[in-house]
């Protein structure tokens, strides 16, 4: 239940003002007292169907609709003031129904007043033509606060769309930044290990000390990668993040160089670059089984491209799950990557350079 629906039911007795009908002749026509006493029943009859259309979804204010409807035509030959439970009864019409059955059913409320009208003796001369239009016009109050209602609930499914969506693309981009954070620090901490291991064979343990230090950065730099990329990914910047790729992959064996100028892009293409290049990289380190490799920013015209190959001689490549959120990452920035395979794999990122509209 909404807000909205909290404070329409705390005014609910307020909107009972319109009962002033009723009350009127008890200060304007002598009654008996039995007379008083079937007011009295009548009136908290009504109250009862009131508030418990109240409380009632739009499909079940169908029987205390009626309950009302009921009570003010027994009601009627004694106290014309009944015209007031009418317009409850119109304005609940208005509420809970379709256009048609709408008004379907306020055309029937309308007929039966007419009917009362010729058939009993009403003591209130004004009785059709001050009542039809109260009635008529509370039904349609009925008809606008269910499409105020109806709009709420619209709006409402939106912004839960909206939220549930954003919530999904999240942990998508959550998803990728794993992947790629992880792939690359676990490819990087296996070749440590690895290095360590043949080098203290070796009797090295200076460098085999050298390598386990640095497998323990690589370890906590990864741990606050994760923990970062629950909010965002942070990174020091294109041109540093470059370096350390190359550095590891001369780490791995390759010789890696770079050409080209590291152009300055707004921090999403940026990070964006960052993980394309991450995931690329961890791809050459653990299925390239070259020893040279080569990353070259060119600008052509409007785009960037962003060019990493090497001269391993590979396998067919398949394009799996990496490649695939690698290729919805870059999407997202307008971005595009074609892979070529001849002589190893090359992989292009084009960009344009142009600015991204939001």
């Amino acid at each position: 239940m909404t807000a909205n629906d909290h404070l329409q039911k705390k005014l609910s007795w307020i909107y009972l003002f319109n009962l002033v009908f009723f009350f009127i002749p008890l200060f304007t026509v002598r009654y008996s007292w039995w007379q008083y006493v079937v007011m009295g029943i009548a009136l908290a009859a009504f109250l009862g169907c009131y508030f418990w259309a109240y409380h009632c979804n739009r499909k079940q204010m169908v029987k205390p609709t009626i309950g009302i409807v009921l009570v003010a035509v027994l009601i009627t030959p004694i106290n014309p003031g009944s015209i007031a439970m009418f317009s409850y009864a119109g304005f609940f019409i208005g509420y809970a129904n379709s256009l048609i059955r709408y008004v379907l059913q306020i055309a029937g409320l309308m007929l039966l007043l007419i009917g009362l009208n010729f058939t009993i003796t009403i003591h209130w001369p004004h009785f059709l033509h001050i009542g039809l239009p109260i009635v008529l016009g509370v039904s349609f109050l009925g008809w606008v606060e269910q499409q105020n209602m109806l709009r709420r609930l619209s709006q409402q499914q939106s912004a839960d769309e909206i939220k549930q969506l954003a919530t999904m693309v999240e942990r998508e981009r959550i998803g990728r930044d794993l992947h790629d954070i992880l792939g690359h620090t676990l490819s990087s901490i296996i070749l440590k290990a690895d290095l360590a291991e043949k080098l203290l064979s070796r009797q090295q343990s200076a460098a085999a000390q050298q390598q386990l230090t640095e497998l323990s950065q690589i370890a906590r730099d990864a741990l606050s990668q994760v923990r970062q990329s629950v909010s965002g990914y942070t990174h020091q910047g294109l041109t540093t993040e470059t370096g350390k790729l190359l550095g590891r992959l001369r780490d791995a064996g390759f010789q890696a160089t770079l050409t080209g100028n590291i152009p300055i892009l707004d921090s999403r293409r940026e990070t964006a670059i960052i993980l394309a290049l991450t995931e690329l990289v961890t791809n050459v380190m653990r299925h390239s089984k070259g020893d040279s490799c080569q990353l070259s920013f060119q600008q052509q015209g409007a785009d960037l491209l962003i060019c990493l190959s090497d001269n391993g001689c590979s396998s067919e490549m398949k394009e799996g799950n990496g490649i695939t959120g690698l290729r919805e990452r870059l999407a997202a920035i307008g971005a595009k990557l074609s892979l070529q395979q001849q002589q190893g794999v090359s992989a292009t990122i084009q960009l344009s350079l142009q600015e991204q509209k939001p």
